[in-house]
This record gives C-alpha cells, sequence and structure tokens, in this order.
C-alpha cells in the first residue's frame, strides 16, 4: 500500500470508497492523528483515484459506468484477475473439480482423496500414505484441498480465499501466495489424517491459515496495507471452535475438518509471524 493523501478528520468517505471499487482500485483509508489517510494498493492505478477525489470533493456525482464502458470494465476485471493468478486458479480448480464430480462421481473423488479408498468384502479399506507417497502418489498431500461436496461448502470456501488471497497475492507477491496455499493445504490434510480421518476435503483449511497471516500482518504491521475486520476474525474463530462441539453435530455439522482447521491456522499463525518479523525487520 501507498499512502496518497489525508482526507478530513468528520468526512464521509462511504461514496468514495464505493466508487473506488467499482473501479476496481485498491484502497485503504486508515485513521491518523491529523486526518483519514487514503492508501492506494496499486500506484499506476493513482491517477484514476485522484480523479475520483477531486470530484468527490467537489460535490459532483460519481457516475460509476456508463454503457458504453462495457468492454473496458472487461478489461479492467480481466487485469484484476491478472495480478492474482494463483488465487484465480485456485477457484477455477475447485469449480473444475467440483463440476467433473457430477460426471466421475467417486472415481474422481478417490483420485483426489489423500490415499487410495477402496471397497473389499463390502467393508472400506484405504491405503497407508508413506506407501502413497513412495508409490509417487504426492499430488495427494495438496488434492483434497479442493475437494468440496456441496455447493455451500464450495462458496463458502472460495469466497474467502478470494478475500483473503487476493490480499496476499497482491501485497506480498505470486510466489508467497503459492508457498501459502501448498504448505497450509498440506499441513492441514496431514493434521486431519492424523486423527484417522481420510475421506474429507476442502478448502477451509487454506482459508484458516490466510486469515491468521492476514491477521497477524495487519496487527503487527498496520501500514502494510493488510485488513481484516476483528469480528470477522471473532466469527471465523469462533465457529471452528463451534464445530468442534457436540452441539455442531446435533444441528447437523458434525462432519467437519476439525482438525484441518486448526491446522490450517496453525501454518497461518507461522507464515504471518514470519514474514511480519521480517517487515519489522528491516524498517
Amino acid at each position: 500500500m501507498h499512502p496518497v493523501m489525508l482526507l478530513p478528520d468528520h468526512a464521509d468517505t462511504s461514496k468514495l470508497r464505493q466508487a473506488l471499487w467499482r473501479h476496481r482500485i485498491g484502497h485503504r483509508i486508515t485513521d491518523e492523528a491529523d486526518g483519514q489517510l487514503l492508501w492506494v494498493a496499486d500506484p499506476r492505478q493513482l491517477d484514476a483515484l485522484k480523479a475520483l477525489v477531486e470530484r468527490w470533493q467537489q460535490g459532483e456525482p460519481l457516475v460509476l459506468q456508463q454503457p458504453n464502458q462495457h468492454p473496458r470494465t472487461m478489461a479492467n476485471s480481466l487485469a484484476a484477475l491478472k495480478q492474482v493468478p494463483v488465487t484465480a486458479l485456485m477457484i477455477v480448480i475447485s469449480l473444475v473439480i467440483f463440476a467433473l464430480i457430477s460426471v466421475f462421481g467417486d472415481q474422481l473423488i478417490v483420485t483426489l482423496t489423500i490415499v487410495p479408498i477402496g471397497i473389499s468384502g463390502g467393508e472400506l479399506v484405504f491405503g497407508n500414505l508413506t506407501q502413497t507417497l513412495t508409490s509417487g502418489q504426492v499430488w495427494r498431500l495438496l488434492s483434497p484441498a479442493f475437494l468440496h461436496f456441496g455447493w455451500m461448502h464450495l462458496i463458502f470456501n472460495l469466497m474467502w480465499v478470494w478475500y483473503f488471497g487476493r490480499q496476499v497475492e497482491a501485497l506480498q507477491g505470486s510466489r508467497t501466495m503459492l508457498l501459502l496455499l501448498v504448505v497450509a493445504g498440506i499441513g492441514a490434510n496431514v493434521a486431519q489424517y492424523a486423527t484417522g480421518t481420510v475421506l474429507f476435503g476442502g478448502m477451509s483449511g487454506v482459508v484458516y491459515a490466510l486469515l491468521a497471516h492476514v491477521w497477524l500482518m495487519s496487527r503487527r504491521v498496520p501500514q502494510s496495507g493488510f485488513f481484516v475486520p476483528q469480528m470477522l476474525v471473532v466469527f471465523m474463530l469462533g465457529w471452528m471452535v463451534f464445530t468442534m462441539t457436540d452441539m455442531a453435530g446435533s444441528v447437523g455439522f458434525g462432519n467437519v475438518a476439525n482438525e484441518a482447521h486448526l491446522g490450517g491456522l496453525l501454518v497461518g499463525l507461522v507464515t504471518g509471524w514470519y514474514y511480519s518479523s521480517r517487515r519489522l525487520k528491516n524498517r
């Protein structure tokens, strides 16, 4: 994030912020001693941001889209996706696999579970993780993260992947985002497998890693540009604790990969502490 200008202390910036988001201008407004400080994520959008601020200051209508702007809007959307390729690819792969499950069914699911699963003598049998890896099926360490077993499961996870992933990739780069995906995905999957569970899936372990990473960066390095509402942190941590209780099962949330959530959270705390410590050391 790059500081741009100070806005009046008590000014209502809601319309300005709405216009900035509609124009795909990543920004943040922080409360400072002298007023509200406006930040921009991409310096290349500085001129467009200043133009909107000037119209807002003069009380002019912030026209967000004209009828002949559709091609440019589409171009801007594609440009935004190109800035976060790892996050976008995570979402696309999850959607494609979810669609393919409806075609190939269990055949695809057992290809992506952490160890091979089959039926022998009418009973469920599954392989050993060590033997699975030595046979070359190393993708199984990560692939369960892309498995989702229902629309709500899929939408909930991908919504938070998009929310947190864009911040990580825009502010720390695609390489860091890819590293977080791999380490958090494997860490969450192995944590769940260690409890004796083999049939599980979902991106929620990665989501909790991203949550912890973004939260620590925002708390320890406020000028880094990371942001997550504290109530969202409370809600997601509360949800994780709730799904670990017997009460969750009584209302239909019993089959939850709790250890994957916890494993991902721990990974995110480690990476968030590491990267924020590096940032503080380099000041």
